[in-house]
């Protein structure tokens, strides 16, 4: 099995140790030879503008579209996630200028809990793993604000623990999500020692969930 990680900026080689903890050596991808025959997608945290700028002017870009328009299984975490959104506007600014691979229907705000300083880490319960909390640390995080019909919530946040700087925010907010092949947290599960997130996108991999 390949699975690539977009190797551009972020927490490129957090994601590739936890899945080489779970017995996956991973693809570092940064030109698009680096995504051929590949099973699945990695697009990790950092800034999402950064990484779509660098993904244009490699290449990487249109073979990522090109994967995505396959059905071929992606995971986005943070920034990689903003990436995956159909939506995206910022808390601050309003509608935001980025372009996205559009293949999961929800609504993303940028910078939703503030900026640098505002950062938190705190617990969450995974649908497919409940009773055991999972330390989901937030930094610049997105929120997820509107989901469509298809889109499976796995995870989500009471706002009253982490408030949103948004008009009317939700009581809750999905953080992490899943819509057929498409994965997404808006946190950084690689950032922990908890390999569980990464576990459920291997195995959408390999069609086990």
């Amino acid at each position: 099995m390949r699975v690539a990680i977009v190797g551009l900026q972020g927490g490129v080689y957090e994601h590739a140790y936890m899945l080489r903890r779970l017995g996956v050596e991973p693809v570092i991808a940064k030109k698009p030879r680096d995504l051929s025959n590949v099973d699945g997608v990695i697009i990790p945290g950092g800034e999402s503008t950064t990484i779509h700028r660098l993904a244009v002017y490699t290449g990487l870009w249109d073979a990522l579209r090109e994967l995505a328009s396959q059905g071929t299984p992606f995971m986005g975490t943070c920034a990689g996630a903003i990436l995956l959104a159909k939506r995206v506007r910022d808390a601050k600014v309003g509608e935001a200028r980025v372009e996205t691979l559009g293949v999961l229907d929800v609504t993303m705000v940028r910078n939703a809990y503030g900026r640098q300083r505002e950062s938190f880490e705190i617990d969450i319960e995974l649908s497919w793993s409940p009773g055991k909390p999972f330390r989901a640390v937030f930094i610049r995080a997105p929120a997820i604000i509107e989901t469509g019909p298809g889109v499976e919530v796995l995870a989500k946040l009471d706002t009253s623990r982490a408030p949103l700087l948004v008009p009317n925010p939700p009581r809750e907010v999905p953080v992490v999500v899943r819509e057929g092949p498409v994965l997404a947290t808006t946190f950084h599960p690689e950032l922990t020692s908890d390999t569980r997130i990464h576990e459920y996108f291997v195995n959408m991999v390999k069609g086990r969930v």
